[in-house]
């Protein structure tokens, strides 16, 4: 009798291991942002899962500039199928690896505030670099660089470290297209100012920032919407700079190496979906990359609006990023 109850539960179990062992996996190279609990990717994961029975993983890595090293050092044996995380201003870099697959993908669905044709990244959202502060530390925020670098040195920012970190490289395409040549010399003014930079957003927001280290921090136009629509608080406001804001657009990409291409494409599509994009708005804090319609929080509408945006083309980034990035070094360690 139990050896006949053996082979019964041996019976079961081999087809249930075999289907899982069956099973596909995607693994998706992202940042913490994205896969924190408090992200979309939990959300996102459960969503998928559902729709391609398959197993989503995320390898997280501290900050978009983290997952571009990841992708140089690994080469074509990376175990990643798809990136998600770099942007604009990190995309063309990430193509000149040769690790980068075409998408192949429908762009219809998209919405952005610029033309999008690209054949490799596909945007995931997007939104304007801004100064956030603490109404309640800096009730009048200076409201241009210059108010800002002119103001008194007690007067202290977070950013981020632009080789390590998307926002702290957008700041200095900020900088750079506000002031062209002269953008070295504004660093140096403003490096008083600077209480601490961070290799990435995260560390600087939730470590410093919220803990009330400065009152101010480079981040996004965005961030505001979480604090009003989950916090339940107007404290923490983006300031709007006379000199105009700088648009980042945040894509995902597939690996070209990745032996779940059509896994990965999936994926990729299922990114431009509402059932994807609904979890943009208020855990990535971005605007999504689909037209929501009412589904987008209204908290949004109080949201500050750029008169004037600046944005680089991501070859023309790719050519200036080490020039750009050796000036502001120079600038900040004088």
């Amino acid at each position: 009798m139990l050896y006949r109850l053996s082979l019964l539960l041996l019976a079961i179990t081999l087809p249930l291991a075999t289907r899982s062992a069956d099973r596909p996996e995607l693994n998706v190279y992202t940042h913490p942002s994205f896969a924190a609990e408090w992200g979309p990717g939990p959300g996102v994961k459960d969503a998928f899962e559902k729709q391609c029975d398959c197993t989503l993983n995320y390898t997280v890595l501290n900050s978009g500039g983290d997952i571009l090293q990841r992708l140089r050092l690994e080469g074509t044996s990376t175990p990643a199928d798809v990136v998600l995380g770099l942007d604009t201003a990190t995309m063309e870099t990430a193509l000149q690896t040769g690790l980068i697959g075409e998408h192949k993908r429908s762009l219809d669905a998209l919405a952005l505030p610029i033309e999008w044709d690209d054949a490799h990244f596909i945007p995931y959202d997007w939104g304007y670099f801004a100064f956030v502060y603490d109404t309640q530390q800096l009730p009048k925020p200076p409201t241009s660089f210059e108010e800002l670098i002119s103001s008194p040195d007690e007067l202290k920012i977070i950013i981020q470290d632009p080789r390590t970190s998307t926002p702290g490289l957008g700041l200095l395409l900020w900088m750079h297209s506000v002031y062209g040549d002269k953008a070295p010399a504004k660093w140096e003014q403003l490096n008083d100012k600077v209480l601490a930079t961070t290799q990435s957003w995260s560390d600087g927001y939730f470590s410093l920032f919220m803990s009330g280290e400065a009152p101010m921090i480079l981040s996004y136009s965005t961030s505001p919407a979480y604090h009003m629509a989950v916090d339940k608080t107007d404290r923490y406001q983006a300031v709007q700079f006379e000199e105009g804001h700088y648009l980042q657009v945040e894509v995902a990409a597939l690996i070209e190496s990745s032996q779940q291409k059509a896994l990965a494409r999936k994926f990729l599509d299922f990114m431009l979906t509402p059932e994807f994009q609904k979890h943009i708005p208020l855990k990535n804090v971005m605007y999504p990359a689909i037209d929501l319609g009412d589904d987008l929080p209204g908290v949004f509408d109080r949201l500050i609006t750029p008169e004037h945006t600046f944005f680089l083309p991501p070859a023309d980034v790719a050519e200036q990023r080490r020039q750009l990035v050796n000036d502001w070094l120079d600038a900040m360690t004088r």
